[in-house]
């Protein structure tokens, strides 16, 4: 399974970040609010101090964060530069066009792979009919 560096574990990205614990992968979670990274950690992912801590080792980093700035802080602060070749970036944030365009520019001239996959919806989803 991967190591997966998470950063932004809020009403949407938490659920997600379970879900890959669930899965088997390693998820090293970073937030803001100290409170959310200790309920990661709880259910088995790894609490880290800081953003750059999360992305350390990590194959696969996924970002979910509230706008465009706070995504090009924290790729320009603490993912890009930080992580090798070769690493996957996936930002589930639902921003601004132009920031998600800058950030995987950045990316790619760093020799880094981003997928853009904003998240829609909300937290009050429905499981599919069956």
């Amino acid at each position: 399974m991967a190591t997966i560096g998470f950063i932004g574990l809020g009403n949407m990205g938490l659920p997600m970040a379970r879900n890959l614990v669930k899965a088997g992968h390693r998820v090293q979670g970073f937030d803001m609010a100290d409170q959310l990274v200790s309920a990661l950690a709880a259910d088995g992912g790894v609490a880290t101090d800081t953003a750059a801590g999360a992305v350390e080792g990590a194959e696969v980093v996924v970002t979910m964060l509230p706008a465009g700035e706070h995504v090009r802080t924290v790729y320009g602060e603490s993912v890009i530069g930080r992580v090798p070749a070769g690493t996957l970036l996936i930002d589930c944030s639902t921003i601004d066009v132009e920031s998600a365009r800058a950030v995987a520019a950045d990316a790619e001239a760093a020799g880094l792979e981003m997928i853009d996959a904003p998240v829609s919806g909300g937290v009050g989803g429905r499981p599919p009919a069956r």
